[in-house]
């Protein structure tokens, strides 16, 4: 497992450090405490839910936010004093595009490249990116025109032209298809063996598995940095053998099993009771052992090899260890398993029991959660109650006892402005806006 623990001032063999790294807005702590410290030359995967803090720390390693408390240093030097050279090292991706949709693919690549400096006359290195995104058939298309999945691998483009040593990449698999992902992990492993780093969020665990090294964040808080494999064993507590056999496994051999030497847990598996899942120290030198011990017990096993628990598995047993049971967003699966099940909502009282006129004898009737009426009415007006969403005064005027303004009327009006704004005046302020920028 990675030492996650400061040994004193940053080393140059660490591209990133950070010791105690807090960042607060207002009450609101979004890092908290974050000591962790990057390898030049891998992938390190930064994996955790929606809003534990992925982009507050990127924004923070990249300069564009302050520390509240620690310290940062990327490749030796404080963020916050960064030279212009320094930051010519470094590409970043952010989460949301911030090219231009009426320029063309090629004309934002070299915009881009303009801001770092680059001359206009670098055609070769422009190509050159444009191939290793698979962008240059469609260099010449709108931005608007092209695809979700262009659009991101254009982004990715922009992060590559200044050819940085450092590169950032806040989600950028976030909304793409699962192959366009796989090609997107083939081009970072690419840059990797190139000799440089890649900073990489996701929310995706499942993409764990094509990082060197990953940290888990939960609620702005480091859980653990370590390998994939480091991942597993922590999670499960060693490596573990996925047992199948002819016959019912009966619990008896279950906790003769879990007596041996080299097992530390044992748990049966399958609907049909043949399977059972063993945790071990090291598989394969375990099996063999194992399998001679089954044979002399009189069972006919099948199959017996190493299982590799899958990442979501993976995340939520380290949660759950950290002591959390909030584990929305910690994987694609789970969210998607989570949509697929029906809300649970509470029903409103019946109606029964909130008679619309009381009883003359009953002026004090209470009236419903949502209304602004007084408890017990004026007494001119006994039979009166407003419904849950009336806007009527609690005293209507007397010569107007029955009338009652439309509620309707100004949610009709805010309905129109809001399609005006959705239908077009919206869009073609962003597309002036967008046009005026270049000049």
């Amino acid at each position: 497992m990675t030492d996650t623990t400061a040994q004193g001032p940053p080393e140059r063999v660490h591209i990133v450090d950070t010791e105690h790294l807090t960042k607060r807005f207002g009450e609101q702590t979004a890092v908290d405490d974050l000591t962790m410290h990057v390898p030049e030359g891998t992938i390190f995967g930064f994996i955790g839910p929606s809003g534990s803090g992925k982009t507050t720390t990127v924004r923070l390693l990249t300069g564009v936010q302050s520390p509240s408390e620690g310290t940062a240093y990327v490749m030796g030097t404080e963020p916050s004093s960064f030279s212009e050279r320094e930051r010519a090292r470094i590409g970043y991706m952010p989460q949301l595009s911030v090219l231009f949709p009426h320029l063309s693919i090629m004309e934002n690549l070299r915009f881009v490249a303009s801001i770092y400096g680059m001359p206009w006359g670098r055609r070769s290195q422009l190509k050159r990116v444009l191939d290793f995104v698979e962008l240059t058939e469609h260099r010449r298309k709108r931005l608007w025109q092209a695809s979700g999945g262009m659009q991101r691998r254009l982004a990715l483009a922009a992060a590559l032209v200044n050819e940085p040593q450092l590169l950032f990449l806040d989600e950028p698999t976030a909304g793409i298809d699962p192959v366009l992902r796989r090609k997107f992990w083939d081009h970072f492993e690419s840059l990797r063996d190139d000799g440089r780093t890649v900073f990489v969020t996701t929310q995706y665990v499942g993409e764990a598995a094509y990082c060197d090294q990953i940290g888990v964040l939960r609620n702005g808080r480091l859980l653990t940095v370590d390998t994939p494999e480091g991942l597993r064993w922590q999670a499960f507590g060693g490596e573990v053998i996925d047992l199948i056999v002819a016959d019912r496994i009966e619990q008896d051999l279950i906790t003769d099993v879990t007596h041996l030497a080299y097992v530390s847990h044992a748990q049966r598996t399958r609907v049909d009771g043949r399977g059972m899942r063993i945790t071990v120290d090291d598989a394969d030198r375990v099996i063999p052992p194992l399998q001679r011990w089954l044979d002399e017990q009189g069972m006919q096993v099948e199959s017996i090899d190493r299982y590799l628990p899958p990442f979501d598995d993976v995340f939520v047993k380290l949660v759950e260890t950290n002591g959390s049971t909030e584990l929305t967003g910690l994987s694609d699966a789970a969210a998607e398993q989570a949509a697929l099940e029906p809300e649970i909502t509470i029903p409103p009282p019946p109606e029964d029991e909130f008679p619309a006129t009381p009883p003359p004898e009953t002026p004090s009737t209470t009236a419903g959660p949502d209304d602004e009426l007084p408890a017990t009415p004026p007494p001119e007006t006994p039979a009166t109650t407003a419904g849950p969403d009336d806007e009527l005064p609690a005293t209507p005027p007397p010569e107007t006892p029955a009338t009652t303004a439309p509620p309707s009327e100004p949610a009709a009006e805010a309905s129109v402005e809001a399609d005006d704004a959705v239908t077009g005046d919206d869009t073609t302020g962003r597309d002036d806006a967008a046009t005026e920028e270049p000049r």
